[in-house]
């Protein structure tokens, strides 16, 4: 409790040293109470732009933060122009920690020096993000690798903020009756575990792992090798990739880079990553991804950073391609009806009713191209709708909405009169045949063949355990008084059985005895 304490009051500290709080009130009508917060805190002499300070007060308050402003920088629609390009350093100048502890990290956790694993190790870091940093070093065979050094201390710093989410979200649920439906408590849940698994470096490899083999004939994507015989919890080893980082679209340009191409690539590789896979890189913010000006891959995107990937189930990849179609199509009825059966929004919400309210949303974004399209009134519109019909935040998403917005912002960047919808339909409505057309049924049939014929033999049995249990729907207590039952219907049958021997058998022995006793004295 100290320590949460201690977490909150530095919080605190440093709103109040960066004069957060000026930032915060700026936007409200609100003079007196600004008044008054600067009296109380009269001996402060802010100078410093705006946008700076609220860049150093994330980067002081740690991973957590720094994530939130990365994702921020990313979103130029909805805040204004200074903010955005200072979050925007946040990708690439977060203060590194010192070689000294990277050295001391990479002995610890592979068992040797640096200078005994590789030919070559440089160092001072040539990146440096929240959660680790990257050294470049050269394998005893010439490969050039990257070795990412987890930072010391994150548990601990990510448990305290983490718990601080939780203690804040119990208290919007207590005064705030529209949070159950927003389920702020999941959400932190959520978040929790995937920061979790940032930590876990092995994890990251195993996830670079997997989606470099879902890539492997693309001729979009490009994903580093890990080398695991370097790999651990805390040090990882990976190939060392050569690119223009996607933001610097000046660079991209002179060096020729097709910019309108790149653009759609990216959406395309998007919706492969979430609908063909089912498993997308979650933390595609424009410091994690270059674009390869080698001749033999020129124009590829390269990612890199894969602590943060998502994952989607079937009926999550079936229930957003019916909507994204929808979308599309401008069928917003169907839209309606997929949320009312999803369970996203109330059983009893008439269907007419919020078709039309997601049309009002909806419609105005179509046939208009990115740089037109003010998509924070639509999400504040959105939110107004859901409000209104009380349809449920779902977490399981959470990611796939924060990898939608980095989508975004790099198509906003790349190529402001790029149609999102246009670009992604027509690979929409191909995956959708795929999936729900012939070809799509021959593949999941040939997919599950092997099971089929295990099951097949099995199908009598089967069938006739269903159609008992289905006799006796109480379940296992029924079922053992019925078989109770049955062994005393059996046991009077065999009784009843003996009594007719019996009765048979005296009757016959009378009877011959008669015949014998007749026909004997004749």
């Amino acid at each position: 409790m100290i320590l949460k304490f201690l977490r909150l009051l530095k919080i605190f500290t440093v709103v109040i040293k960066y004069g957060l709080d000026e930032i915060a009130m700026s936007g409200l009508r609100v003079p007196r109470t600004a008044r008054i917060i600067n009296g109380i805190f009269f001996w402060r002499r802010i100078t410093t732009p705006r946008a700076i300070r609220l860049r150093l007060a994330l980067e002081e308050l740690g991973p957590i933060f720094i994530k939130f402003g990365q994702v921020l920088s990313t979103r130029r629609d909805l805040m204004p122009p200074d903010i955005a390009d200072e979050l925007s350093l946040l990708q690439d100048r977060v203060p590194p920690f010192g070689s000294d502890l990277a050295i001391a990290q990479i002995t610890r956790s592979l068992g040797a020096h640096p200078d005994q694993l590789f030919a070559s190790f440089d160092p001072v870091p040539v990146a440096s993000a929240s959660i680790a940093q990257v050294h470049f070093a050269t394998l005893k065979n010439g490969r050039e690798v990257a070795v990412k050094v987890l930072r010391p201390g994150m548990k601990k710093t990510i448990d305290e903020d983490i718990a601080l989410m939780h203690i804040a979200t119990a208290l919007i649920e207590k005064v705030w009756a529209e949070s159950r439906r927003l389920k702020p408590r999941e959400v932190v849940a959520e978040f929790d575990k995937y920061l979790h698994d940032e930590l876990d470096l092995m994890r990251e490899a195993a996830n670079a792992s997997q989606l470099r083999r879902n890539f492997a004939d693309s001729t979009l994507l490009m994903v580093p090798e890990m080398f695991w015989d370097y790999c651990s919890s805390s040090v990882i080893v990976m190939e060392r990739m050569r690119g223009i980082p996607v933001s610097q679209i000046d660079r991209l340009a002179a060096e020729g880079v097709d910019l309108k191409k790149l653009s759609s690539d990216g959406v395309e590789i998007f919706f492969t990553q979430v609908f063909r896979d089912g498993f997308f890189h979650a933390d595609m913010h424009p410091g994690n991804i270059l674009v390869s000006v080698e001749p033999e891959s020129f124009g590829r995107y390269i990612a890199l950073d894969f602590g943060i990937v998502g994952t989607l189930n079937d009926f999550d990849k079936d229930y957003l391609s019916q909507n994204f179609l929808a979308f599309f199509r401008r069928d917003y009825k169907r839209v309606a009806e997929a949320h009312i059966e999803s369970g996203w929004a109330p059983r009893d919400t008439r269907v007419d009713e919020l078709e039309s309210a997601v049309r009002a949303c909806c419609e105005p974004i179509f046939d208009r191209p990115l740089k037109d399209i003010s998509f924070g009134q639509i999400l504040l519109r959105l939110f107004q709708t859901s409000r209104r019909f009380n349809v449920e935040v779902q977490p399981q998403l959470v990611l796939l909405q924060k990898t939608l917005l980095n989508i975004e912002g790099l198509g906003r960047q790349l190529d402001p009169d790029l149609d999102l919808w246009k670009t992604a339909k027509p690979y929409l409505e191909s995956w959708m045949a795929e999936q729900v057309g012939w070809r799509g049924f021959v593949e999941r049939f040939k997919a599950e063949a092997p099971r089929y014929a295990h099951i097949f033999p099995q199908l009598p049995r089967l069938m006739h355990q269903a159609l008992e249990h289905h006799s006796h729907p109480h379940g296992a207590t029924n079922h053992e008084m019925m078989q109770q039952v049955l062994m005393e219907v059996r046991r009077s049958n065999r009784l009843l059985g003996f009594l007719a021997w019996l009765v048979g058998g005296v009757t016959s022995g009378l009877l011959l005895a008669a015949l014998l006793a007749r026909y004997g004295t004749a």
